[in-house]
């Protein structure tokens, strides 16, 4: 009789275990597709990534992008724009960051184009925009300076125009987001 139930126990414990098996992959092939379905969809992946062509923009001139919904400001600085954001003591910032921290390319500067106020778009992008007191952008809702590295210098915004990431995939190619 003892034989007769190691068997019967042998037996039963492979049932168990080959039971579990089978509902745990049922269980998981039941479960997948809604776990998919939180993913975000194809649309969505596209738009959290923009790629640039900078090879027309001369020097001293901008462009505004689309990146997830907010303009993207792109402008190519001259020299005495990059000498400028440079010769800032960082003690006169409110929001204090060295013009380095703000860009991989000196001449390159790539900012989201929303005030930091109460998010309106500063003006500054088109040659005839005014500039604001230090020759960046401005904000004409409530008056917040930025300087030619998009640092907040006067007005109610708390801090500088936020920097996207970003990365140069050539000389005249960059990927935002």
């Amino acid at each position: 009789m003892a034989e007769h139930t190691i068997k019967d126990a042998t037996r039963r414990d492979f049932l168990f275990y080959a039971a579990t098996a089978v509902g745990a992959v049922g269980t998981a092939a039941v479960v997948w597709p809604f776990v998919d379905s939180l993913n975000p969809a194809a649309d969505t992946r596209a738009l959290s990534s923009v790629e640039v062509d900078l090879s027309p923009i001369a020097a001293g001139q901008a462009i505004t992008v689309k990146w997830r919904g907010k303009p993207v400001f792109i402008r190519r600085r001259t020299a005495a724009e990059i000498a400028a954001a440079d010769a800032v003591p960082l003690a006169d910032l409110r929001d204090p960051q060295p013009d380095s921290a703000r860009v991989t390319r000196p001449e390159w500067l790539i900012l989201v184009g929303v005030c930091t106020h109460l998010g309106c778009v500063p003006l500054g992008q088109k040659p005839a925009d005014p500039r604001g007191d230090f020759g960046g952008w401005f904000c004409p809702c409530h008056g917040s300076h930025y300087d030619t590295s998009g640092r907040i210098r006067k007005g109610p915004a708390p801090a500088n125009l936020a920097v996207p990431a970003y990365a140069f995939l050539s000389d005249t190619l960059v990927r935002i987001g």
